[in-house]
């Protein structure tokens, strides 16, 4: 009895269950605990692992978070991690992609086996470049047009039955590698589905990681010909209007840096009488009210044509100064790095001697010159961190200099513009008075003529209150006029706010930018002499392992 107890014992043990075996936790939600102990966990190792867990979390500088076999069923709380850039949420049980829009800086998402039925909520992904969802339980390609930069798209072993959405990837034109094995579609008798996709996504590479030669492509689209007709000709018209879209987007985009947007036509002429009902009202005298009404609006379309066009001719001197600046900044960082890069290399040429060396001594035991040996090696080391750190700092400062070098000059031309801007805007309230005294002089003997005559009844009746009180044409022609120059400083105020927050921005963007480069360079300059030392350090246990042990004959 005892026996077959035993060969029980032995035969449940041997049949558990693989996931019982990995200790999976209770089924759950994503909360901040989970996220920070995978965070103490992730990519450490022995004393590199004890002195990351006593640094405090600081949630923004996070870059990969794995939450694998976790057994995770709503993804939530990754809100706190604004500056992701890798996810891992393989191996749980979710059934939703939902909570990940705010991870803009997102390039890899990993959610292969699961649960999920769709796919969804990725279209503010914009940086993501590759995708998993391997092994889930989708039935259908959708959403995922939006994902302009995506490269790698992996959906095998899902239940996609259908071949709809496969052609709506022809608009993902950066996808280089797509997996669609183990769906359904991929087992049809009869029917070659990597010929179908290679003839429909002509951007692709890579079909189930096999790349797709010239003679594979050619042969693929003469045997889909028709097919690949049907569609090219109906998304022709969607393609179309994508581009206008594009350019129209482009070109609002350049009027909007350009700080003249809406300038283009009559728009600030026609915003000058909306709402204006005292202003209408002066216009019923007639003929000549609108004869005074049309040379307004001809002065005033000649005036703002001015402005949109001197906008344009300054925002294209300011992006030549930007690219300027752009292009010597990444010069100087370029030229940099390839002296750190250099010194780094003669380096590793001075360890890999002095490992010879050692391996030499090791032989010979002779502490005193391995001791030598080390001191030289940690000299040599202090120097590079000298002179790599000596190096950045300089690059650093010069970074911060020319920066503000920049900011000056940038800011003398903007105003400039602002300043040449601000003479069209004085003009157009010029233009402005020289209407209302004229409009106002003309209702006035409009008035003053139908008294005359006696001719009262032929006065509009919005205007007969200015027969009794003649200070009210007076009254109508100033409120006209506040409402139409109100209209213009606030166009000139948007005008030199936006300009000046211009500069802002950038110059905060681009100083923002030079403090994560400078932090990261300083961080892996700290990285690589560590690694060092620690080679260093471990020498003699390397050499006895894998180098220095001798033949025992």
């Amino acid at each position: 009895m005892a026996e077959e107890s035993d060969a029980s014992s032995q035969h449940e043990e041997k049949n558990k269950p693989f996931m019982d075996e990995l200790n999976i936790p209770e089924p759950g939600i994503i909360n901040l605990e989970m996220i920070e102990a995978a965070y103490l966990l992730e990519g450490q190792h022995g004393e590199n692992r004890r002195l990351h867990q006593l640094e405090p979390i600081v949630l923004e500088r996070i870059r990969t978070m794995r939450l694998e076999f976790k057994n995770i069923l709503r993804i939530d709380h990754l809100w706190i991690l604004p500056n992701l850039t890798k996810l891992c949420l393989n191996c749980n049980k979710i059934e939703v992609i939902e909570h990940i829009g705010m991870l803009t800086a997102l390039k890899e998402l990993n959610l292969s086996f699961n649960y999920i039925t769709k796919i969804e909520n990725l279209h503010t992904l914009i940086n993501l470049e590759v995708l998993s969802l391997f092994s889930n339980r989708i039935t259908k390609i959708e959403n995922l047009e939006a994902l302009d930069k995506l490269v790698i798209l992996s959906i095998g072993n899902n239940l996609i039955e259908k071949f709809d959405g496969i052609e709506r990837l022809r608009f993902v034109n950066s996808l280089r590698v797509l997996n669609l094995e183990g769906n359904p579609i991929a087992k049809l008798p009869e029917f070659p589905l990597s010929q179908y996709v290679t003839a429909m996504l002509p951007q692709l590479n890579y079909y189930e990681y096999v790349y797709i030669k010239d003679e594979m492509r050619e042969a693929a689209q003469k045997r889909f010909y028709r097919e690949l007709r049907e569609i090219e000709d109906k998304q022709e018209r969607e393609i179309k209007g994508r581009e206008t879209q594009a350019r129209e987007l482009a070109e609002a985009e350049r009027l909007a840096s350009s700080f003249v947007e809406h300038l283009d036509g009559q728009q600030l002429y026609e915003s000058m009488w909306r709402d204006d009902e005292h202003g209408k009202v002066l216009l019923l005298v007639g003929a000549q009210a609108q004869e005074l009404v049309e040379e307004y609006d001809k002065d005033v379309h000649e005036l703002t044509q001015q402005l949109y066009k001197l906008g344009l001719e300054r925002f294209g001197e300011r992006e030549q100064e930007i690219k300027k600046f752009m292009n010597s900044l990444q010069a100087g960082q370029k030229e940099a790095q390839s002296v750190g890069q250099q010194q780094i290399e003669d380096f590793l040429q001075l360890r890999d001697k002095t490992f010879d060396e050692a391996c030499i001594l090791a032989e010979s035991t002779s502490n005193p010159a391995m001791d030598t040996l080390h001191a030289k090696f940690e000299d040599a080391l202090n120097d590079l961190w000298h002179s790599l750190m000596t190096q950045e700092l300089h690059l650093h400062e010069a970074v911060e200099e020319s920066t503000l070098s920049f900011q000056h000059g940038l800011s003398a031309l903007m105003l400039s513009f602002v300043e040449q801007a601000q003479s069209l805007f004085l003009q157009l309230r010029d233009v402005c008075l020289h209407f209302s005294d004229n409009l106002c002089e003309l209702v006035s003997r409009f008035i003053a003529n139908k008294l005359t005559l006696r001719d009262l009844d032929s006065v509009p009746q919005e205007l007969r209150i200015c027969i009794d009180d003649r200070e009210a044409v007076v009254k109508l022609v100033a409120d006209m006029r506040s409402t139409h120059i109100s209209r213009i400083e606030q166009r000139e105020d948007r005008m030199s706010v936006r300009s000046k927050e211009f500069i802002e921005h950038l110059i905060e963007k681009l100083s923002k930018e030079e403090t994560e480069r400078h932090r990261a360079k300083i961080l892996e300059i700290n990285a690589f002499m560590e690694m060092m030392t620690e080679a260093m350090a471990n020498l003699t246990q390397q050499l006895d392992i894998d180098e220095c042990e001798s033949p025992i004959n």
